[in-house]
């Protein structure tokens, strides 16, 4: 059985990213439809990820210490690649995946400012350093991508009466996710073979054509080599 293909979504918080995963997992249950195709996220995706989400991600989680908040991140990946990912991926079928270790080397490597070294060596042995086959990296610009979370947050707030909710990354002051969004164009210069960088304030229609040319072509390349 030919191993399958992981491909992951990244990007700030209000960058698109959900609706281009729901929009792609269509397209793809159209253009590949022998394939099988499974859909995660992260942090979540498995019964131990998904409280480990509740407790990094709910505005009520407060206090936790830099360090503490990436080791959970990875606590969550690694449960995540033995339980879903690395399952799937050997029985040949397409991983979408809602964020993965950029995002970690992006929020917590550079918006809780620990550095990408020990971001990637936490990869290399928690998760044998498994990469996407493709990463779209989804990148308004950095104005649209704040008043984006900005205003997701006070929805979040005006919510919260009634519970918890995911809004504690939102609620970050600016200088957070301007290291955030640094720290991910560093990474597509980095790995450009790996990174699809879709940046600027496009329509949701103009990202989607993007994503599914990239998709198409590393589908094409898939095919010849399964």
């Amino acid at each position: 059985m030919p191993r399958g293909l992981f491909i992951t979504l990244e990007g700030l918080d209000g960058s698109g990213k959900t609706t281009q995963m729901r929009r792609l997992a269509a397209w793809l249950a159209k253009r590949s439809p022998s394939r099988e195709l499974v859909q995660t996220r992260q942090p979540g995706g498995t019964e131990t990820g998904d409280r480990i989400r509740t407790l990094v991600l709910d505005a009520r989680s407060t206090g936790l210490a830099p360090m503490t908040e990436m080791a959970l991140m990875f606590a969550d990946r690694a449960q995540a690649i033995a339980e879903v990912i690395e399952p799937a991926l050997a029985a040949g079928k397409i991983v979408l995946c809602d964020r993965f270790t950029d995002s970690t080397e992006a929020y917590q490597g550079g918006g809780r400012q620990l550095g990408s070294e020990l971001v990637l060596e936490f990869h290399r042995l928690l998760c044998g350093n498994l990469q996407p086959d493709l990463t779209l990296l989804l990148l308004p610009s950095l104005h649209s991508s704040l008043a984006r979370a900005r205003r997701r947050n006070t929805r979040a707030e005006a919510e919260s009466e009634s519970g918890e909710n995911e809004s504690r990354f939102e609620a970050e002051q600016d200088p957070f996710f301007i290291r955030a969004y640094e720290k991910y164009q560093e990474i597509a210069r980095r790995e450009p073979d790996r990174v699809i960088l879709i940046a600027g304030d496009l329509s949701i229609d103009e990202v989607h054509e993007q994503i599914v040319e990239a998709v198409a072509e590393r589908l094409i390349t898939f095919a010849a080599t399964a």
